[in-house]
């Protein structure tokens, strides 16, 4: 298991390199190159700086590029983050028999897509929240997995007592698969299901409902 440290203030230093995708290599004699290790599933860093810099280089080719890396400067952390609760939640979906089939996603892209003025608009749109074009099906798949997690689960997404049993839910499934994380990205909170330096929550509002 990774050794366990106080979690270091975010300097000036460490928001550059969160800005790129060069991360130094997991130090951990246990896990050696490993970001996280998630149910005894390692992602690795070299996965990581590959989705880190699959934004920054969609970002790179916007005509806003240096505004929208100047607004994710902590977009390794985030990333990661991600990657972890994607397995939470597709665990978590598993255990409630939740499936998403192509045709969902489709027609769920679709609406948004026309909700958000365009699916090039869409594409922007979540360009801003650090999120590449190719991995915006991903980013779908998620809130309709959550959808399916809620129903199943009786629980109104929409309402505190809804989100408090859906975040149980979550956090437990979170605590079951027995999450390590590499201490110089910060250390895993079940109870919140969030990488705990990030302090993104696990339920967010897309850009498109924002809109809607």
């Amino acid at each position: 298991m990774f050794r366990r440290r106080t979690a270091l203030s975010v300097t000036a230093t460490a928001a550059l390199l969160a800005a790129t995708p060069l991360l130094a290599a997991c130090g951990s004699e246990a896990h050696p190159g490993a970001a996280a290790i998630v149910d005894g599933k390692r992602i690795t860093v070299a996965q990581l700086q590959a989705k880190v810099k699959d934004v920054r280089d969609a970002q790179a080719r916007s005509p806003e590029g240096a505004q929208l890396i100047l607004n994710t400067g902590r977009l390794s952390l985030a990333t990661l983050n991600g990657m972890i609760f994607d397995e939470v939640l597709a665990r978590t979906a598993e255990n409630a028999g939740v499936t998403v089939t192509r045709r969902d996603l489709q027609n769920w892209r679709a609406r948004a897509e026309e909700r958000a003025g365009g699916a090039e608009r869409f594409k922007a749109m979540w360009l801003q929240q650090g999120v590449a074009p190719d991995e915006i099906d991903g980013m779908v798949r998620n809130q309709l997995l959550l959808d399916g997690i809620a129903e199943h689960l009786r629980a109104d997404r929409n309402t505190p007592q809804g989100q408090q049993k859906l975040a149980r839910t979550l956090s437990d499934t979170s605590r079951s698969m027995g999450i390590d994380v590499n201490p110089r990205f910060g250390t895993w909170d079940d109870r919140q299901v969030i990488l705990g330096r990030t302090k993104e929550p696990w339920i967010t509002t897309t850009p498109v409902r924002q809109q809607a």
